[in-house]
């Protein structure tokens, strides 16, 4: 990943060719006999598998791009590229500024502290003042909002209570580009309008933020560019409402074409 390079163009991120490649073989179980059979005989293409290929994009300050695309998709997978926590098997990304995500919070959370303990250890985490983060730490807890259980350790979280954590943390840390895994779709109504005006003040500081999710209602009223990734790789960018409706189709006629299959099976018996 390149350096920061403050003040050098406008862009918060800048996304060329990004592709991650994964070894097959080092995902399912291996025998001694394919051990061996492997040694006498080259791998092929048949091994490798491209979860992500040729994703080019930029993200300017203040401009929030929704990544949607269906299941297996790639999206997380860009995402993980982007915070950092995969190395990209071909491309270069560059983000400028301060990265703040829920991915590398949750990785870095201790499930035996307590929610307050682990908000200073995230301050840790991403290299920020103690005191820095003491002073913000009421703000942060008001707004996760889980009440007693800011005392008690992560481990006794409900899966969504980690996510309001998390989220209180990566927006609270003025971050300049903010990366977001569907947690937008978490917790009761007015935690999700807190959310939405949370990421609206983020991207009116001219903050640079990056949201994965299956909620096309927030696609379309919260964020100014989409782009829709299909099997790895980018295949629409541009105006919400346009790639959203893309998705649609394409998500009806893969459908249809299940549909299809299943009704043509039967007839032969398969099923």
């Amino acid at each position: 990943m390149s350096a920061t390079r403050p003040g050098d163009g406008a862009f918060a991120i800048d996304a060329r060719g990004l592709g991650v490649r994964y070894n097959l073989r080092l995902t399912r179980r291996t025998t001694v006999r394919h051990s061996f059979a492997h040694l006498l005989r080259p791998m092929d293409g048949a091994t490798h598998f491209w979860a992500l290929r040729n994703a080019t994009f930029r993200v300017e300050h203040g401009e929030s791009l929704a990544v949607i695309g269906p299941n297996g998709a790639g999206k997380s997978t860009l995402l993980q590229v982007l915070a950092g926590i995969i190395t990209p098997s071909e491309g270069s990304v560059e983000m400028r500024g301060k990265v703040s995500s829920l991915l590398t919070l949750g990785a870095g959370f201790d499930p035996d502290l307590t929610g307050i303990d682990n908000i200073l250890l995230a301050g840790e985490f991403m290299g920020l003042d103690h005191r820095e983060m003491r002073r913000r730490l009421p703000e942060m807890i008001a707004f996760a909002d889980i009440g007693k259980f800011i005392d008690a350790p992560l481990k006794t979280y409900s899966s969504g209570m980690r996510a309001r954590l998390g989220f209180s943390i990566a927006t609270s840390v003025d971050p300049d580009v903010l990366l977001v895994d569907e947690v937008l779709a978490t917790g009761d109504q007015l935690f999700r309008e807190k959310s939405r005006k949370r990421i609206e003040e983020l991207i009116a500081a001219a903050k640079g933020i990056v949201l994965v999710t299956h909620d096309m209602n927030w696609v379309t009223t919260f964020c100014n560019r989409a782009i829709l990734l299909e099997k790895g790789e980018v295949v629409a960018e541009g105006d919400p409402a346009d790639v959203v409706a893309l998705h649609q189709a394409h998500s009806e006629q893969a459908r249809q074409e299940k549909e299809a299959e299943a009704a043509r099976l039967q007839l032969s018996g398969v099923l």
